[in-house]
C-alpha cells in the first residue's frame, strides 16, 4: 500500500531547471527599470515566493508602485522565453507516478499565466490533476496552497507529500501538517532544507521513486 496518495511538487528548481532563467529575467527587468540589478545569490534566495513578495524582498525600500511595475515587466520578459528547461527524467518520472495511481499536483510561486505557459511548452499540461499558483492563493510559506490542493483532491494531510527545493516549500508543508521531501538540485542547500525536518533530502528529483518504494516496503531512509 502506498503511504501517500497526493504528491505535490514545486515547479521552479524542482521539476524545471529554471533558476538561471529566472535570475536573468530579474536582472533584465531591473536594467529596463534602471534599478540596481539583484545579485545571483539574492535572487536565488527568493525563488519560490510569489513574484510581488520576491520583488519586495529584493527592493525593500521601493514603493508599492515600483513593485507592481517590476512584476509587470518581469512577467513580460518571462513569458517571452521560448524554452522552459526541465530536469532530466522529469516527464518519464511523472508518467510512472500516474501509472502507479498517485494524484499529482503543483504548488508554485509562479502566477497562473506563467505556469500554464510552462506546462504547455514542456508538454506537461495534462500530467497534473490539480495546480495552485501564488496569484490564486497566499504565497509560500503560508499553508493555503497545500490546504486548497488537499480540499480539491479530497486527500488528508497524512496522505499528502510535498516535494520542493526551497525552504519555503518545506516550511509551507510544516505549516500545513504535511510530510515533505527536499530536493538539493535547486535553490537551497541541504542545511537550509533540513531546518524544516523533511522526511529526507534527495540529491535529485529522479531519486524520489526509489525513496517512495523503500518506505512502501517499510524501509526508512
Amino acid at each position: 500500500m502506498k503511504l501517500y496518495e497526493l504528491l505535490v511538487f514545486d515547479w521552479d528548481g524542482t521539476l524545471a531547471d529554471s533558476h538561471r532563467q529566472i535570475i536573468d529575467c530579474m536582472q533584465a527587468t531591473a536594467k529596463a527599470l534602471e534599478a540596481g540589478p539583484p545579485s545571483d545569490e539574492a535572487t536565488q534566495g527568493v525563488i519560490g515566493l510569489s513574484l510581488e513578495r520576491a520583488v519586495r524582498a529584493l527592493y525593500p525600500r521601493q514603493s508599492d508602485a515600483f513593485v507592481r511595475r517590476f512584476a509587470q515587466v518581469y512577467r513580460e520578459h518571462y513569458l517571452a522565453e521560448e524554452i522552459v528547461p526541465l530536469f532530466k527524467g522529469v516527464p518519464s518520472l511523472l508518467e510512472e507516478f500516474e501509472k502507479q495511481g498517485y494524484l499529482l499536483a503543483i504548488a508554485t510561486g509562479k502566477g497562473r499565466a506563467g505556469l500554464d505557459q510552462a506546462l504547455s511548452k514542456t508538454g506537461l499540461l495534462g500530467c497534473f490533476h490539480f495546480t495552485r499558483c501564488a496569484d490564486e492563493s497566499f504565497s509560500k510559506p503560508h499553508p493555503a496552497m497545500l490546504e486548497e490542493l488537499m480540499e480539491m483532491s479530497g486527500v488528508t494531510p497524512s496522505r499528502t507529500l510535498m516535494i520542493g527545493d526551497a525552504g519555503f516549500d518545506l516550511e509551507m508543508a510544516h505549516n500545513a501538517g504535511v510530510d515533505a521531501v527536499g530536493v538539493a538540485q535547486g535553490g537551497h542547500k541541504p542545511t537550509i532544507l533540513n531546518r524544516w525536518n523533511p522526511k529526507t533530502v534527495l540529491e535529485k528529483i529522479t531519486d524520489l521513486p526509489e525513496w517512495l518504494d523503500n518506505i512502501r516496503a517499510g524501509e526508512s531512509t
